[in-house]
């Protein structure tokens, strides 16, 4: 007898409520389809589902999230990096106290206190022909960043080791829900030929029908829930074998919105934003923004940003501030509006010829004009480079650009053998930007302080 099981998943929200209503109408159809027909279905979450870009996010630390996935029916989740590293200590430690479903992530663990009971390294799930299903989480191992916060994130090559044995002896099928990465991904499907299906995201990947790699299904669902996935198996009960595979990532876009859930979304919201409504200065008169050029507002934070990592010099790009604050009362909801990124403050040090390297870089037209998607920024352009801390010489030329001259710091020149600390936003800690920052062997993260919570300081001082 064949019998038929079906997963759906989502990845990568990212907060992105605007295709939910949908996401949870379609699930909830598919639910009373396989009832009628006596399949069996589950739905899963595979990370990053929090991101405090948004109020409900930001306002409930996560745990408004947990409320929708709750009310959605979901069964089992994994940790993404969003929820791992930008929320404080005790706000992850207690983020599913309040789950119905099952939370896995086998390579995250506290280290020094007890993990919490929600914590499972994996889950297995049990059809009604008795087919045992075994759920493994993983995340990706941002380990200076975990450390932090008084977490441990160990490799998930060396957990998959020491686990495969244990889970293979206990389950039928195994389904990976890897916050990982695509190179990751392919690569566990080449080495653990146990593993039947790789869930994957993080670095926000699109199947639209699922990648075969040495008998591994991946799929994957991309980003902000444009897309929900789908997976249909065969397990054959008389010979305990698989025998059909597949997988699908289906566009929400334009299904039915599901307009209980969006009354849901909404109160959510509100609850929210009522928490972030707390009093934290007085304007007299309006401060505006300018992507590119400086404003009082902008150097305040960067001076701020300065003082708080104990540098010589900071950076910041004025893209991090996305509106004006008006004149008047500024709550901690005014804050997030203009400043929603889970950016984090980070102190590094460079020689004074890697300084005047990433000057240099910081006033191209090429850096300050680039869309930036993604390391935390959730903002349109990454926008001039503002400095705290030195004296910049520029010159013109014909076509208006701005070239570095000169560069002083406390009225003397820029020694090229000194080492400066020098900080700036986690996000150049990354990427191409700047390979000077990203190659430091020097890196301080401050956690769990976001740019905005210095923003908030300098207004306050």
């Amino acid at each position: 007898m064949k019998e038929k099981l079906y997963f759906y998943y989502t990845s990568d929200l990212h907060s992105h409520f605007e295709n939910w209503p949908q996401i949870v109408g379609y699930f909830n159809d598919q639910k009373k389809k396989h009832e009628k027909k006596g399949e069996e279905c589950w739905l899963f979450d595979n990370g990053d589902h929090v991101d405090r870009f948004h109020p409900i996010a930001e306002g409930l630390m996560g745990k408004g999230n947990v409320e929708l996935l709750n009310e959605a029916g979901y069964d089992i989740a994994t940790i993404g990096n969003n929820e791992g590293i930008t929320l404080a200590a005790e706000d992850l430690h207690s983020l599913y106290d309040q789950a119905k479903f099952r939370v896995v992530c086998a390579n995250l663990d506290c280290r020094h206190t007890s993990s919490p009971s929600w914590l499972k390294p994996y889950h297995i799930l049990e059809s009604s022909y008795g087919t045992r299903i075994g759920i493994i989480g993983l995340t990706a191992p941002f380990q200076a960043f975990y450390e932090q916060l008084g977490w441990d994130v160990l490799p998930p090559f060396d957990v998959l080791d020491g686990l495969m044995e244990e889970i293979r002896k206990e389950t039928d099928i195994i389904i990976l829900l890897s916050h990982l990465g695509i190179n990751e991904d392919e690569e566990i499907a080449r080495r653990y030929h146990d593993i039947d299906i790789i869930i994957g995201g993080h670095t926000h990947h699109l199947f639209k029908n699922g990648e075969y790699i040495d008998g591994a299904l991946l799929t994957a669902a991309g980003k902000h829930g444009t897309h929900l996935g789908e997976i249909a198996v065969e397990w054959n009960v008389d010979t305990r074998h698989l025998e059909k595979k597949e997988a699908y990532a289906i566009p929400t876009e334009h299904m039915r919105k599901d307009g209980g859930v969006t009354g849901k979304v909404q109160e959510i919201r509100s609850k929210a934003v009522h928490e972030l409504g707390t009093p934290i200065t007085t304007l007299k008169e309006p401060l505006h923004i300018a992507w590119f050029q400086n404003t009082p507002l902008m150097d305040r934070l960067t001076e701020q940003l300065r003082i708080w990592t104990s540098a010589d010099i900071a950076m910041l790009n004025a893209g991090v501030l996305l509106d004006h604050l008006p004149a008047g009362n500024i709550t901690y909801e005014d804050i997030h509006r203009i400043c929603p990124h889970p950016m984090n403050p980070c102190r590094v040090e460079l020689r004074g010829d890697e300084l005047l390297e990433v000057i240099r870089a910081a006033y191209t037209k090429e850096l300050t004009e680039i869309r930036l998607k993604g390391f935390g920024f959730r903002g349109e352009v990454i926008g001039k480079m503002v400095f705290s801390g030195v004296d910049i010489g520029i010159d013109k030329d014909d076509s208006g650009e701005e070239h570095v001259k000169n560069v002083f710091f406390n009225g003397e020149p820029i020694d090229h053998q000194r080492t400066y600390r020098f900080a700036t936003a986690d996000t150049f800690t990354f990427g191409r930007f700047f390979p000077e920052i990203a190659y430091s062997k020097s890196k301080k993260y401050y956690m769990p302080e976001l740019l905005r919570d210095l923003l908030s300081e300098a207004l306050k001082s």
